[in-house]
């Protein structure tokens, strides 16, 4: 399965196109996650909001490796389609996710965790 699909990857480029004047402003958008990645024999799941229409293999979102300590960054998307669990299974895209709100909210509750819920 590949990790994005074509409308995902547009939705991802169009939230980026946004955010890309208003980043390191007050003005961010707080958008709600597009897409849930995980590794299925690991702990490790991303949240994925946008992607850097500069740089299109850099994406944003929460990320949690499954150690503690889930945070909001970048991640390449090249290293997420080299990525094996213990059992060297890659990563896979949850066909079912239906965010429930802001990647904030996803945020907060995962500090509060120490991981990503649901």
């Amino acid at each position: 399965m590949q990790l994005l699909t074509q409308d995902l990857r547009n939705k991802l480029l169009a939230n980026g196109r946004q955010q890309l004047p208003l980043r390191g402003t007050d003005g961010e958008i707080d958008f709600v996650p597009v897409v849930k990645l995980f590794t299925p024999d690991a702990g490790a799941t991303w949240l994925l909001t946008e992607i850097d229409p500069e740089d299109p293999d850099t994406a944003f979102g929460l990320c949690d490796l499954g150690l503690g300590c889930p945070e909001i960054g970048s991640v390449s998307l090249t290293e997420l389609s080299s990525v094996r669990g213990r059992l060297g299974l890659p990563v896979e895209r949850d066909r079912h996710f239906k965010p429930e709100g802001a990647l904030s909210a996803y945020a907060e509750e995962a500090r509060r965790l120490g991981r990503i819920q649901g």
